[in-house]
């Protein structure tokens, strides 16, 4: 019977239940107004009441600096961990970053 409580599935299955229960006992301690259900159906954003703006966010900025983030932290990460001990592993290391320094050009030509 042991065993069986102990394996994956059961332990799995028993925390969610405790954890669920947890959760709805802590329901009740929530520091929240009892709203009324057309309260509850209105739109809320950012502490404000949202009310029908029509807001479009711009990512034209966005995007490039996430790929420059991202190609770099990805080519620090592959430069970091190839190993030194051979000339071949550092020619690797050399083409990737040029790779990398391709795609930065492209990235931010205008």
């Amino acid at each position: 019977m042991e065993k069986i409580l102990l394996s994956p599935p059961a332990a799995f299955i028993i925390i969610l239940f405790i954890v669920g229960i947890l959760a709805w006992l802590c329901s009740y301690c929530a520091f929240r107004k009892r709203r009324s259900q057309l309260e509850a159906e209105k739109g809320y954003a950012c502490g404000e009441d949202f009310q029908d703006h029509l807001i479009q966010p711009d990512y034209s900025q966005f995007y490039p600096f996430a790929f420059f983030f991202t190609i770099l932290h990805i080519v620090a990460l592959v430069v970091a961990t190839v190993p030194a001990e051979t000339t071949k592993t550092f020619a690797i290391a050399i083409a990737y970053i040029m790779g990398a320094i391709v795609g930065l050009v492209i990235l931010l030509r205008k």
